[in-house]
């Protein structure tokens, strides 16, 4: 359908960023915009209420989160169909990234409405860019989840991805997920811890898999507020690049004593071989016993 045919007048729906810490965060056309239209989608309104507050903004709201967002979108596309215009806002962010919003951006472009994105703060975008990590390529992973074994399932399968590494986490499991991510990741590789981005107590640590843990549990206020959780990605191993049979018998005997960590750690000193390509053929061993 185009979304440009003018024959029947629809509304627009805007996609709009919010803060996510620092209220004055929210842009000028962000502003000009949430006063403008006819009505606002927000993921939980009493959340969203002081933010429209601090910026003079009287509009009405329309609370659209994960449990009604399905049945809400349809209620919003027959109002935009009549000529009014909406705002969709999530509780911090860019909507839709790891928020609400997909059925009804769907549901709207499959109608012929105009979506509008009104850029601004996303807490992946804002940790990448102050990380100091590669961020030429990255790829978001969003929350993970709960489940242990989940978890570990999941960064096993990401261990050789050369990009860098993004996750959403919550206070309550910021450290059984950084103590997963030592499990499962090479002991030197980067990682940064960045929490309460933005606010006040705003940090941005810089370290690696093997001391993040210890980070986290020195500090009672690092499991406190939200996070973003980056890992760098792996090292480019060539295809043709593997142990010979020397280190390979090397590392098969130390698996059968030591831990995997240790095991590898072993290897390389003794036989010099990348910890990348160790750390790897390892977890593949242990995979097949």
């Amino acid at each position: 359908m185009d979304s440009n045919n003018t024959s029947t007048p629809k509304g627009i729906l805007y996609i709009v960023a919010t803060p996510i810490g620092n209220l004055r965060d929210l842009s000028l056309r962000a502003v000009e915009v949430l006063r403008t239209v006819d009505f606002i989608a927000a993921e939980d309104t009493r959340h969203s209420r002081p933010l429209l507050d601090y910026h003079n903004i009287d509009k009405p709201l329309l609370a659209l989160h994960e449990h009604n967002e399905k049945q809400t979108a349809q209620r919003v596309v027959e109002r935009l169909l009549q000529a009014q215009s909406a705002a969709l806002i999530s509780d911090a962010g860019t909507p839709l990234i790891n928020d609400p919003g997909f059925p009804l951006v769907r549901l709207a472009r499959t109608h012929g409405i105009r979506v509008s994105p009104i850029p601004g703060p996303c807490a992946l975008i804002a940790a990448l860019s102050a990380s100091g990590l590669p961020v030429d390529r990255f790829s978001f992973e969003g929350f993970p989840p709960r489940n242990s074994q989940a978890r570990l399932s999941m960064l096993k399968s990401l261990t050789g991805e050369q990009r860098t590494l993004g996750f959403y986490e919550s206070s309550h499991r910021i450290l059984e997920f950084i103590e997963d991510i030592g499990r499962i990741f090479p002991p030197e590789r980067p990682l940064v811890i960045a929490r309460e981005l933005t606010k006040m107590h705003e940090t941005i640590v810089n370290t690696s898999v093997a001391h993040a843990a210890a980070v986290i549990a020195a500090d009672p206020y690092m499991q406190r507020g939200e996070f973003v959780v980056l890992i760098q990605g792996a090292e480019e191993i060539r295809a043709t690049e593997t142990l010979s049979d020397e280190q390979m018998n090397t590392l098969e005997l130390l698996l059968e004593e030591c831990s995997l960590k240790s095991a590898v750690a072993l290897c390389c000193k003794i036989t010099g071989a990348r910890k990348e390509i160790a750390y790897k053929t390892a977890l593949s061993l242990q995979e097949k016993r």
